[in-house]
């Protein structure tokens, strides 16, 4: 069964110079007649893109080629500029672990509100609450503020509230990265429980070694074009192919 579709997604985002030109400096151009319309960049590039349930498929590309854009699109983070996104199924996005967190609310609270979003009731989050702070290894942070907490510890939190829900779509972005090695190992074996079971995955990664072991499928992106999709092996050795050629 299908469950995500993408086609002809193109997206266009103002470059990261554009994003910094505050609003005096605009102002102050406008009247000395220098202001010019802000640049885009185009990210994605037409891309056409089917996923059917279950399957494992494995991103990879250079930085800046779009990849965690595309995982963007997917989750609805990102609206393309054109062409179309279809998606069925609950999805928990791994892109930027925490980014939808409430600095200001504590570590529970934060859990909770976490799963409501993502379709949980409250009491089933708070059932779930102890096994998430275990695994994150915050139970003495649970009534802390978020903003308390090191940018690690938010990461670690974010991968065991997303993993602990199990959705029918996990969208994964290098967070096997997250944490020390100790931490590291135990995001792989947590993961690894996905693979045996129906939940299609999407991950990103710069591992090229784990993307042939565990996918299935792998998608390489180039500059916001596709450049290749197929068995993640072939994928990766056209990747590292193209790479020689440079």
């Amino acid at each position: 069964m299908e469950v995500i579709r993408l086609d002809n997604v193109s997206l266009l985002r103002r470059t990261q110079e554009e994003f910094s030109y505050d609003l005096k400096k605009t102002m102050l151009s406008i009247l000395e007649g220098k202001y010019r319309q802000p640049v885009k960049k185009l990210v994605l590039d037409k891309v056409d893109f089917v996923v059917q349930k279950g399957e494992k498929i494995g991103i990879i590309g250079a930085n800046g080629s779009g990849k965690s854009t595309l995982l963007k699109i997917i989750s609805g983070i990102l609206q393309p500029t054109s062409g179309t996104v279809r998606v069925r199924g609950q999805i928990a996005p791994l892109i930027e672990l925490g980014a939808g967190f409430d600095a200001e609310i504590s570590v529970i609270d934060n859990i909770v509100l976490y799963g409501v979003l993502l379709g949980y009731s409250r009491a089933e989050m708070q059932s779930r609450a102890p096994s998430i702070l275990e695994f994150a290894e915050l139970q003495d942070y649970a009534l802390v503020p978020v903003k308390g907490l090191s940018s690690g510890m938010v990461a670690r939190l974010g991968f065991s509230i997303a993993t602990e829900v199990q959705p029918d779509i996990l969208i994964l972005d290098e967070v096997l990265s997250v944490g020390d090695e100790s931490f590291k190992n135990k995001c792989k074996r947590r993961i690894e429980k996905y693979w045996d079971d129906n939940v299609t995955i999407l991950v990103v990664s710069h591992d090229l070694e784990f993307v042939q072991q565990s996918c299935v499928y792998g998608v390489w992106l180039d500059r916001g074009k596709l450049r290749f999709i197929g068995k993640a092996d072939e994928t990766v050795d056209c990747y590292l192919k193209a790479l020689k050629e440079i």
